[in-house]
């Protein structure tokens, strides 16, 4: 019985630790999630500046900048942002589900490549045995976002300049308060130069660069622009998903705990119990055993 009570006992300090440790993980969960999120309008307010710069440098081109061409079967790249690390639920698999129906819906059009972003997510796609082209862990904290999508264009134009990238796919899941977060499949490139309209003005802006040269930086800066904001969305998704995963984790050990507790008390008042009646019974034994054995005769 001691045995038993003290192996609930270092029991309980282990769920009691466990619980110490989900609470911080989820702290820092939140605060992260809370911090890209105050990124993200920086980004968009960057991002609609360069599409207004576009929309002015446009009218200095003679015409619109020319279509991709059609004359080769296209070669599709898909761009999967997924967790650097566990205790995220499902949220990784939930990026590659989509990942793999676009990968297999392109593919009988011609050649598919899939960029990874996310070590976590790169040993689930192992596990599918999906082949990864290209992979980099994903930003741990949101200083290295920028850094982290400088690197993703370089691989991505040194494909584009290879001939292995015609169409490219963004992927990745968005914050958001329901359990399950919305997967975004957004078109990067052939770059739409008809999402940003530009009015002629009175006075052309300055330029240092030809219209087409100046047009095609612009364009490569906002793709880097949606690259950014595309990550500081996976980045507080992914952290969001963690916080609930802990939540549900959290009330794991609390029934835990609870159940444990009820078994000490249980064992404690059982222990009680016997050790009161080993007493009890010790007691009567040593009266007993005290007692007279007979009554013995007066003589006259």
């Amino acid at each position: 019985m001691t045995d038993r009570l003290e192996d609930i006992k270092a029991r309980l300090e282990t769920v009691d630790q466990l619980d110490s440790v989900i609470t911080a993980m989820r702290s820092i969960a939140a605060a992260r999630a809370r911090h890209a999120r105050e990124q993200l309008a920086g980004i968009q307010t960057y991002a609609q500046t360069i599409g207004t710069a576009i929309g002015e440098a446009l009218t200095l081109l003679p015409e619109p900048p020319p279509a991709p061409s059609r004359d080769r079967k296209p070669a599709d790249v898909v761009i999967a942002l997924t967790a650097e690390q566990g205790f995220a639920g499902a949220f990784s698999a939930h990026v590659l589900d989509r990942a793999e129906a676009h990968l297999a819906e392109r593919r009988a059009g011609g050649a598919t490549e899939l960029m990874l972003v996310g070590d976590r997510g790169l040993m689930v796609a192992g596990e599918r045995g999906l082949h990864v082209a290209w992979s980099a862990p994903m930003a741990a904290h949101v200083d290295e976002v920028p850094a982290l999508a400088d690197r993703i264009a370089e691989a991505l134009y040194a494909r584009l300049a290879a001939g292995r990238a015609l169409r490219v796919s963004l992927i990745h899941a968005r914050p958001d308060t329901a359990d399950d977060q919305p997967i975004t499949d957004h078109t990067l490139l052939p770059f739409d130069y008809s999402r940003f309209p530009g009015e002629a003005r009175t006075m052309p802006p300055l330029v240092s660069l030809p219209p087409d040269r100046l047009t095609e930086r612009l364009a490569e800066e906002h793709v880097f622009a949606e690259l950014c904001a595309a990550l500081m969305l996976s980045f507080a998704a992914e952290n969001e998903a963690r916080m609930r995963a802990m939540i549900g984790a959290r009330g794991n050990v609390r029934r835990t705990r609870e159940t444990l507790r009820a078994t000490y008390r249980r064992l404690r008042q059982e222990q009680i119990t016997t050790e009161i009646v080993e007493l009890a019974a010790g007691r009567a034994a040593r009266v007993r055993d005290q007692a007279p054995s007979g009554v013995q005769r007066i003589s006259t």
